[in-house]
C-alpha cells in the first residue's frame, strides 16, 4: 500500500513538473509571437512615415499658390509704432502701381472727427474706390466702405497702454498739463478735460481710434461687445512689442515677399526724451487707459495665438532673423549711420522729421553715390512721413 502510494506521489510530481514546462513553453511562444506583431508595427510605422514624408517634400515642391493681397484697410493708431507700417504701405502701393486714399486737407482724415468718404481726396470724381487706405483716422466702418471694395482687408496694430501713454505724453504734453507723467498719473481727473478738442489722446486713445468713447464706462459686457465687432471687422491685429513678428505675420497673411515688410523705423525719439515711469504710475496708467489696457490684452493673446496656428513659434524666429539680416545689409547700402540721426546733423532738409513736442524725433541720411538699383528703394525707405505723404500725393495723380 505504502509503495502504491509513493508511486501516485512521483506521478503526481511528474505530472506537476511536465505543468511547469509547458506553461514556460506557453510563455515563451506568447514572447516570440508578441516580438513577431511588434517588428510588424514598426514596419508598418516606419513605411507610413516614409509616405509621410513624400508628401511633406511633395508639398514644399508643390506649395499652394496665393496672390499678394492688395486691397488695404490699415487703421494708423496713435503712437504705436504705426508710422513705419504707413512707410511700408506707401512703397507697396507705389511698387504695385495701386490708388491710395489720402486725406484732402493735411496729412489725416479730418481727425478726431469720424471718417466720411469726403474726406478722401478725389472721391468720387476721380476714383469710386481705392486699393489701399493707411492714413489716421477715426474709424468709421459705415463710410469707409464707400470708398474701399468688399473684398479689403483689415488690419491695425496695438500697443501696451502703458508705454502708448508715455509717448504719447512727451508727443502731444500740452494736453496733459503738468510736467511730468508721473505728476498727471497721481491725480488724471485734476487735469484731464474730456471737453477739448483732442482730450482722447490722453485717455483710452486706440479705443477712439477704433470709433469708440474713449470715455465710456468700463463695463465687462460694453468690453466684451466691442472686441467682439472689432474682431469681426478686422481681419488682423499686430502688436508693436513684436513688431518684426508682426511684420512676418503681416507678410505671411497677405501673401508678400520678405522685401516688402523690411523697414527702417520711423517717427522715433531719441532715448532721453523717454520717461522711466515708476511702477505704481505704470498700474495707475492700466487703469486711467482701461479699455484700451483690455483691447491690448485680448489682442496680444490672439496675437500669439494665430502665430501659433500658422507658422510656429521656431519658424517665426527664423523668419524674424531673415528679416535682421536683410536689415542690416540695406542699412550698410542705404545710410551713413547705422541709427538714428538728429536733425541737426541731417543734411538734406526733405530727410528732416518734423519735430513735435518734447520729443527729439531721428531721422537718416542717405549715403551719397548709391547705386542706381538702391537709389530709389533707400530714398523712400528713410523719407519722413510728412514727406513721403507729399510724394504720395504726387504719385497719385500721376496714375490719372
Amino acid at each position: 500500500m505504502l509503495s502504491w502510494s509513493s508511486e501516485i506521489r512521483n506521478k503526481m510530481r511528474f505530472i506537476r513538473g511536465f505543468g511547469s514546462i509547458s506553461r514556460i513553453l506557453f510563455f515563451l511562444v506568447c514572447v516570440m509571437l508578441g516580438c513577431i506583431l511588434w517588428e510588424q508595427i514598426s514596419l508598418l510605422e516606419k513605411s507610413y512615415n516614409i509616405r509621410n514624408q513624400d508628401l511633406h517634400v511633395m508639398t514644399d515642391l508643390n506649395p499652394t499658390p496665393c496672390h499678394p493681397v492688395t486691397n488695404i484697410m490699415f487703421l494708423k493708431t496713435h503712437k504705436t509704432a504705426s508710422s513705419t507700417i504707413l512707410n511700408i504701405l506707401y512703397r507697396f502701393i507705389e511698387n504695385h502701381h495701386l490708388t491710395v486714399a489720402l486725406p484732402v486737407w493735411s496729412n489725416t482724415f479730418n481727425y478726431p472727427k469720424p471718417f466720411k468718404a469726403e474726406y478722401v481726396l478725389g472721391f468720387p470724381e476721380i476714383w469710386e474706390k481705392y486699393d489701399v487706405m493707411c492714413n489716421h483716422l477715426a474709424f468709421n466702418h459705415t463710410e469707409i466702405k464707400q470708398v474701399m471694395s468688399n473684398n479689403t482687408f483689415y488690419f491695425s496694430i496695438l500697443r501696451n497702454p502703458v508705454s502708448q501713454l508715455e509717448s504719447s505724453y512727451t508727443y502731444f504734453f500740452k494736453f496733459f498739463k503738468t510736467e511730468t507723467l508721473d505728476q498727471f498719473l497721481a491725480s488724471p481727473h485734476t487735469y484731464y478735460d474730456p471737453t477739448i478738442y483732442y482730450q482722447m489722446l490722453v485717455r483710452n486713445t486706440i479705443w477712439y481710434d477704433f470709433g469708440y468713447d474713449n470715455n465710456a464706462e468700463d463695463r465687462e459686457d460694453y468690453v466684451s461687445s466691442i472686441i467682439e465687432e472689432i474682431e469681426q471687422r478686422f481681419h488682423l491685429i499686430l502688436i508693436a512689442e513684436y513688431f518684426d513678428e508682426s511684420m512676418i505675420l503681416l507678410k505671411n497673411t497677405l501673401c508678400w515677399d520678405l522685401e516688402d515688410v523690411i523697414y527702417f523705423k520711423q517717427n522715433f525719439r531719441s532715448q532721453d526724451t523717454i520717461q522711466n515711469l515708476t511702477q505704481e504710475s505704470k498700474e495707475r496708467a492700466k487703469q486711467w487707459c482701461s479699455l484700451d489696457w483690455k483691447l491690448y490684452q485680448h489682442f496680444n493673446r490672439t496675437f500669439w495665438r494665430r502665430i501659433q496656428e500658422t507658422i510656429g513659434q521656431k519658424e517665426i524666429q527664423k523668419e524674424v532673423e531673415i528679416l535682421h539680416t536683410r536689415q542690416k545689409e540695406l542699412m550698410e547700402i542705404c545710410i551713413q549711420e547705422r541709427s538714428g540721426t538728429n536733425i541737426d546733423k541731417i543734411k538734406q532738409k526733405q530727410f528732416r522729421p518734423q519735430q513735435a513736442g518734447k520729443a527729439h524725433i531721428l531721422g537718416y541720411d542717405l549715403k551719397p553715390g548709391l547705386d542706381s538699383k538702391y537709389k530709389k528703394i533707400c530714398h523712400r525707405m528713410i523719407l519722413p512721413e510728412f514727406t513721403h505723404f507729399t510724394l504720395m500725393r504726387n504719385y497719385q495723380f500721376s496714375q490719372i
